[in-house]
């Protein structure tokens, strides 16, 4: 059972643990400094970090399994640019959106997603990356555009469990898609997503969808849920399909979901308001659950603030432990929870954290 987690948030990362009583913050690093991501690797037990300094870049931390000590590592980095592209999109990494880890037969690989939305691999444990040309250069890129960032991001990186040469991304705004051959290749995997922001002749087109989150099911990895701009989404078929839920309460907008390790059936969410007002549903804090594929959902409140809510919960803002029942929760306005039973009851770890980014389990 996990009893450490990293909160990474604007203006540093925070570990938290258990004691017998309760969950309390251990230790602070890269204090003012933005971590928009962190990846714990099971593998060998290495924690990495990213950092968005602005105008000094995206910067990548690396902390040895038993070592207090982080280091400096290669960050992302596209090619020079050629001079005679007609490629919009800047090719300079704004910040690292996702980090995963490979497959258990893969040591030191790394898979890294990015602000503009390319896909980068590593194969030492982040001393150096490659841009996985095969997704930056399909023709439907030309059609990716940006949601709530400027330009199109990587912010989904779903490995399958049962061959690491295979793997799902989602992107902003621009599908989902997949590869099987370890990146040489791709395809797309948004078919039945629907983007009422577009034309209703366009609102099916795949390359333009907006999942704001994917998350596969280990246990049953041909489970994927998808937390979409306009609703909930998901399938059963590795992606090749995906169907849309209909009985999602407090509301279907949103930006994260997470599934549980084993039970590809159980999901949870954060509903918002809505994408014009961007606040917890009816100003209070809800996390829902099905636990039946999303024919019925459960709101869970407890311990969560119900009154002058107006907290928001980002993409990596929601985190579920291996064995299923503890959950992490960080939101936009700083605060943190935690819960031990699944979702029902909540306790509090802050609330006066900087606007949180990330959150995981060790």
């Amino acid at each position: 059972m996990s009893d450490r987690a990293y909160i990474g948030t604007r203006k540093g990362l925070f570990e938290i643990y258990r004691t017998h009583e309760a969950w309390h913050i251990d230790q602070q690093h890269f204090l003012g400094d933005p971590v928009s991501m962190v990846l714990s690797d099971r593998r060998d037990g290495t924690l990495y970090a990213a950092l968005n300094l602005g105008h000094f870049g995206a910067k990548l931390h690396r902390r040895d399994a038993g070592s207090d000590s982080w280091v400096e590592v290669a960050a992302p980095a596209f090619p020079t640019k050629p001079a005679d592209s007609a490629d919009p999109v800047e090719w300079t990494v704004k910040q690292i959106w996702s980090l995963a880890a490979g497959g258990p037969d893969q040591p030191g690989v790394l898979w890294a997603g990015t602000l503009p939305g390319g896909l980068f691999r590593s194969n030492d444990r982040g001393a150096s990356w490659k841009l996985v040309d095969g997704l930056w250069n399909v023709p439907e890129r030309a059609q990716w555009m940006g949601g709530g960032y400027d330009v199109p991001g990587i912010h989904s990186i779903c490995v399958d469990p049962r061959d690491s040469r295979a793997l799902l991304v989602g992107v902003s705004c621009g599908g989902a898609w997949q590869t099987t051959d370890g990146g040489e290749s791709w395809s797309l995997r948004a078919k039945g997503m629907v983007a009422n922001y577009m034309p209703p002749d366009m609102a099916d087109v795949q390359q333009i969808q907006d999942p704001h989150r994917i998350v596969r099911c280990p246990g049953e990895p041909d489970k994927l849920w998808c937390q979409h701009h306009n609703g909930i989404w998901r399938s059963v078929d590795n992606g090749a399909n995906w169907t849309e839920v209909h009985s999602a309460p407090l509301s279907n907008f949103g930006f994260v979901t997470a599934v549980h390790p084993t039970d590809g059936e159980t999901a949870w969410f954060v509903p918002a308001e809505a994408d014009s007002k961007r606040i917890a549903a009816h100003a209070a804090l809800a996390v829902t659950r099905t636990t039946d594929g999303g024919k019925t959902f459960t709101a869970w409140r407890g311990g969560l603030p119900q009154q002058h809510c107006y907290d928001l919960v980002y993409r990596h803002g929601l985190a579920v432990s291996d064995c299923g029942q503890i959950l992490l929760m960080g939101s936009t306005t700083g605060g943190a929870w935690l819960s031990e039973d699944g979702g029902g009851q909540w306790q509090t770890i802050s609330t006066t954290l900087p606007p949180i980014y990330s959150v995981s389990f060790a």
